[in-house]
């Protein structure tokens, strides 16, 4: 069932328990609709939804202001109606819903909390299932692990932007820098292509947590990658966020890796890349926290396919502001979106000739006490159609279509063929998990 923002307030029956060790999570997710957010073998997946709560995309009346600042509100409602019994008391445990934001909030693609019937988790060497139902309702039977379906590849291709299509792009972003519109402005360009109708998902999530496993993967309603940029953590009253901006590839060997770090971080157009974005970061969170944190120089960061710039914040969260409020107010950063915030969005929509959906919007989840964990949905795959839970499908030609999106930031200086190099590495992930 499906309610608006603001809606009637639900009123939920939660249960969390201990639950025999779990050694394969995505066995317990639904292969056409996974709902994960997992890292390092550890974490939580989603079966079956009790609720689903949506803003913005084809809703005929969205709310006013920010699409995750009606979503917050609308989930404290339902935190404070909730019955809940958690017996683990580890973070995911309790009422809990996954969410994906879409980038824009004038995107036709809604903005959606996912609260599901069960949640399958594993933390700190515990294990544990939440049941959550309707008051009134029956409890639903526990399901179990589902048989993976066969492997399967799709092969992607140029999209509405291709190569010399994203050269342009970048030029016509740099004249608008030269214009004074903006001080950077971050562009994307789309690959498209299809998987099998009946594809099951969980194994594109599970080979990107097998590629990338320090990095959070997931899977909500629809997007599935492995996000390397923590848009905001909130546990216990501390809030911890992590900046990336400023991008290289790895070296092919020792020696060209190690030169490789020190070059990004000798580089003047990435510094000042980086820069715009953890000063956005530190202005936006400042009026939401107190003893905010950065530390004055970003450092190296290495992932299996390139380096970033990175730097982390931390500090403590003002009381009552809840993990999506604080989504809310971030939401875009810099690092995805550009400097001015309101101008790079105008640039965005001028110069890309696509709906980016949820690519460089918040996912994550959020519990009963406004705690969660986001992360900004890059090295993504968004799938369009999906077969239904007992196996019914609507697509047409028995395919189900892909698209995934990587960006660059464009700042005083961006060369467009540079950017167009440093798209294909953050393409990478996600294709090779593709195909």
């Amino acid at each position: 069932m499906t309610e608006s923002a603001p809606a009637r307030v639900l009123r939920l029956v939660v249960t969390s328990r201990e639950f025999d060790p779990i050694e394969d999570l995505l066995g317990y997710a639904d292969p056409a609709h996974p709902l994960a957010w997992l890292r390092r073998g550890e974490g939580m997946v989603g079966f079956g939804s009790a609720a689903i709560i949506e803003v913005g995309g084809h809703r005929a009346n969205p709310p006013q202001g920010s699409q995750a600042a009606a979503l917050a509100d609308t989930w404290r409602a339902v935190a404070a109606a909730a019955s809940v019994s958690d017996k683990v008391g580890l973070p995911g445990t309790g009422l809990i819903a996954f969410g994906a934001l879409s980038f824009d909030p004038s995107s036709a693609k809604a903005s959606t909390l996912i609260v599901p019937q069960f949640v399958f988790g594993r933390r700190a060497g515990r294990s544990w299932i939440t049941t959550i139902h309707r008051v009134g309702a029956q409890a639903p039977t526990i399901p179990s692990a589902r048989e993976w379906g066969p492997a399967w590849s799709a092969t992607v291709g140029p999209g509405e932007l291709d190569a010399p299509g994203y050269q342009a792009a970048v030029r016509a972003g740099l004249e608008a820098i030269a214009a004074g519109e903006v001080s950077k402005v971050v562009l994307a360009r789309d690959l498209t292509g299809s998987v099998p109708a009946g594809a099951d998902l969980r194994r594109l999530v599970r080979a990107l947590t097998t590629g990338y496993p320090d990095v959070w993967t997931y899977a909500v309603d629809g997007i599935i990658g492995a996000s390397p940029e923590t848009l905001v953590t909130v546990s216990g009253g501390t809030i911890t966020a992590r900046v990336l901006a400023g991008t290289a590839p790895r070296g092919a060997d020792a020696d060209g890796d190690t030169e490789a770090s020190v070059a990004l971080s000798a580089s003047g157009k990435d510094q000042d890349e980086h820069r715009f974005a953890v000063e956005s970061v530190l202005r936006t969170l400042r009026p939401h926290t107190s003893a905010l944190t950065a530390s004055e120089q970003p450092f190296a960061l290495k992932l299996p396919n390139v380096w970033h710039l990175a730097t982390d914040v931390e500090g403590i969260v003002a009381p009552g502001v809840s993990a999506l409020d604080l989504v809310g107010v971030l939401h875009p950063t810099a690092a995805v979106a550009g400097t001015p915030t309101a101008a790079a969005l105008e640039v965005i929509r001028r110069i890309e000739p696509f709906d980016r959906g949820r690519y460089a919007g918040p996912v994550g989840w959020i519990d009963a006490s406004g705690d969660g964990e986001w992360a900004i949905a890059l090295r993504s795959a968004q799938f369009g159609g999906a077969a239904t839970s007992d196996g019914h499908s609507w697509q047409l030609n028995d395919t189900r279509p892909v698209t995934a999106h990587a960006g660059a930031g464009i700042v005083l200086g961006s060369d467009p063929e540079a950017e167009l190099l440093e798209t294909r590495m953050k393409f990478r992930p996600i294709v090779d998990a593709l195909a």
